[in-house]
């Protein structure tokens, strides 16, 4: 239900991806009347979490600096405790000129170096490929890697993502120029599993309940048979 609930409150999110709990079979032997080794209890073991890594819709924003990643891939950016990624690319220059997303973080371009801007470069064009360029000329190229398992990525917060698996470049991205990708959460779909947990829950709650009645009876019937 946690869980339920992070993805709805991050339906509007830039690039949000939504995630789900994943279980499995847990199973505890018994003893019985009929076997020595005894039949065995069925119970449900979370394990861990999955993120759904659908590309979410694009939208057209106006922005120059927002960017969107078609397909595969994350931008890199420079934080105090080392390198992050996301795939929110809404960007924007900082008061020296440079390319920093919205926590104020450098953007990096393919050669592991900030972007910056002189104060006399406005018209900034971010091609398909990541190139990026003003009307004085090419300026440097926008850095966009993989990692063999999207899965191993841990969410360090405000979008970001850290791992310590090592990057590989992806050499023909496919990025758009301002748009910005969208949370991939469906809100009727996180909706309807809401409804189920709780009735799930529900249903669980008055099984108990009627377990602990049934309980409680059998003790006073029995009470009342060894006082007599």
């Amino acid at each position: 239900m946690d869980m339920i609930a992070n993805n709805m409150a991050n339906a509007n999110t830039p690039a949000y991806k939504s995630q789900e709990m994943m279980f499995r079979e847990f199973l505890v032997p018994t003893r019985s009347s009929n076997s020595v080794l005894g039949s065995k209890l069925s119970f449900t073991q979370d394990v861990g979490q999955v993120r759904d890594t659908r590309e979410g819709t694009l939208a057209e924003t106006g922005n120059p600096l927002d960017v969107a990643i078609h397909g595969d891939g994350y931008f890199e950016v420079e934080s105090e405790a080392g390198m992050r990624f996301t795939r929110n690319g809404h960007f924007r220059l900082d008061e020296g000129g440079m390319m920093v997303d919205s926590e104020g973080l450098a953007v990096m371009d393919n050669r592991d170096q900030p972007i910056i801007f002189a104060p006399n470069e406005t018209k900034i064009t971010i091609a398909a490929d990541g190139t990026v360029s003003s009307q004085n000329g090419r300026i440097t190229q926008l850095k966009v890697v993989r990692f063999p398992n999207e899965q191993n990525l841990q969410a360090a917060g405000n979008g970001l993502f850290e791992t310590s698996q090592e990057p590989e470049v992806v050499q023909r991205p496919q990025l758009a120029q301002g748009m910005m990708e969208q949370s991939n959460v469906q809100p009727v779909t996180e909706m309807t599993h809401m409804m189920s947990v709780l009735r799930q829950y529900e249903s669980m709650q008055q099984m108990l309940q009627t377990e602990s009645d049934r309980q409680t009876k059998a003790l006073q019937v029995l009470s009342n048979v060894q006082a007599a």
